[in-house]
């Protein structure tokens, strides 16, 4: 959130190590950061960890929410109990000691917590509240869960942020996806890249509801209308909830969460990429999983899915810089681009071709989705393997080709590879290891193995700085 010139980052993280021991989720805090360019980053102590009956076993995920006067309020899972595994899970509050602090160093959790229970049927699956917003003088929030194998957001009401009411149906829910961990719902601009304030629920504008699947692993999106008579989110025509929905990202990139930054008027996504080493590589390093460079987002013109760009205070990193302009690659060809340090850099490149005539036709069965049985079977050997997660990337680009040419930025920091293609319709992160290319031994190369000639019609690729981080 963006509080007094300052934008406070908290994220789960455990202090106590770096493995996914079975203690690691009973150790886990609410670490907190703080930066005035969302690039250079100073931490904080904990702003939250487990210290009360309501929380003695974990503080997990939530959001905060702004209230009128400026004053921001944490709401955050707390576990009260080790078993029935994942733990018996509740929903608390907590606020800043001191309101004129802007650094927000110490946070109260009240004696009133735990302000919401989990009914019967959600006693095991009640998790990451989102970021409240406000309808008709009430409060509103959603939680994210699961009834048997259907995906449920359920929705709350409040007068005071204090007392909350289950309301009589779930704001949005799907059958057979499985549980919808840290769920997003907020408003995007029809007319424009602006981002919105939560409440905003009226004028040129739709709706995005984002969960994080547990069986998959990724975060999928619809874009819809928020019925506020009904109280109900109801996707677009043609969108899907599950398996083949649009994604924010097609590679390693989850639990991720966004907030709207008066200071840009715009809103930013963040998302967590985890590892894809070892878990003793982990532990070697001291440290595991990283957040990834924050992203503007904003509706694509013709309405159907969301952009995703790299925040523009990335920028402020770079250093040297090469280009290249009008450069054919035959079948083949390889070209260097010295004068950089390909081990951290930003490179932005756009290609022209000759024409689609010798293009592969689209093979509809690309669009059969992973049957959900066998991807949860794999995900378990992928977990039971030392958390090893080394999947293949790959994401569908809805692009319009008439023009013949192909875009891609692709953001390179050592273990990191993200890459936005086409002004960010389509988004790829990736964790590599490399033990040769490693600092001054990493080179950027551009190449051509296709059948078709290819023209580099700009390319321009800057070394990066190193921010200030944790």
């Amino acid at each position: 959130m963006f509080y007094k010139g300052i934008y406070h980052l908290f994220y789960q993280h455990n202090p106590n190590g770096a493995e996914l021991s079975e203690n690691a989720w009973i150790d886990i805090v609410w670490a907190h950061s703080v930066s005035e360019d969302l690039i250079n980053w100073t931490p904080l102590e904990p702003a939250i960890k487990p210290s009360k009956t309501f929380d003695q076993y974990g503080c997990w995920s939530g959001s905060a929410t702004i209230l009128p006067d400026e004053k921001p309020v944490i709401m955050y899972t707390g576990i009260i109990s080790e078993t029935p595994l994942p733990g018996y899970q509740v929903q608390n509050y907590a606020i800043p000691e001191n309101y004129s602090d802007p650094y927000l160093t110490k946070w109260i959790k009240p004696d009133d917590n735990p302000i919401l229970t989990p009914t019967v049927e959600v006693v095991t699956e009640f998790r990451d509240p989102t970021t409240a917003w406000m309808l008709n003088g009430q409060w509103e929030m959603t939680i994210g869960s699961v009834k048997d194998t259907t995906g449920i957001s359920y929705l709350y009401r409040s007068p005071d942020f204090i007392t909350w009411t289950l309301v009589d149906h779930p704001l949005h829910q799907q059958d057979n996806v499985g549980m919808w961990e840290c769920p997003d719902f907020y408003p995007v601009s029809t007319m424009g890249e602006e981002g919105l304030d939560t409440s905003v629920i009226d004028g040129d504008i739709k709706h995005v509801f984002k969960v994080s699947l547990d069986l998959t692993r990724y975060d999928y999106y619809t874009i819809g209308k928020y019925d506020t008579k009904q109280d109900l989110y109801i996707p677009d025509e043609g969108m899907i909830d599950g398996w083949a929905g649009l994604r924010y990202d097609w590679g390693n990139f989850y639990a991720s969460k966004s907030f709207y930054d008066p200071s840009k008027n715009r809103r930013v996504i963040w998302g967590w990429v985890n590892e894809s080493s070892t878990v003793e590589e982990s532990v070697k390093r001291g440290w595991a999983g990283i957040m990834s460079i924050p992203r503007a987002v904003w509706l694509d013109p013709s309405g159907n899915q969301l952009l995703l760009w790299p925040v523009a205070e990335i920028e402020t990193l770079r250093d040297q810089n090469q280009q290249l302009s009008n450069v054919e690659l035959q079948q083949g060809d390889r070209i260097e681009v010295e004068g950089i340090t390909a081990a951290q850099a930003d490179v932005d490149v756009v290609f022209t071709f000759p024409g689609l005539d010798k293009a592969e036709m689209y093979d509809t069965k690309w669009d059969e989705t992973f049957p959900p049985e066998k991807l949860a079977s794999s995900i378990c050997q992928v977990l039971g393997q030392l958390y090893q997660y080394r999947p293949t990337f790959g994401g569908f680009v809805d692009v319009d080709l008439a023009d013949n040419k192909i875009s891609l930025r692709s953001l390179i920091d050592h273990s990191v590879v993200e890459s936005f293609a086409a002004g960010g319709k389509t988004i790829i992160t990736s964790r590599v290891y490399p033990t040769l290319a490693l600092g001054n031994d990493a080179h950027l190369h551009v190449f051509n193995h296709g059948s078709e000639t290819v023209t580099i019609e700009s390319l321009n690729a800057w070394s990066m700085k190193s921010p200030q981080m944790n």
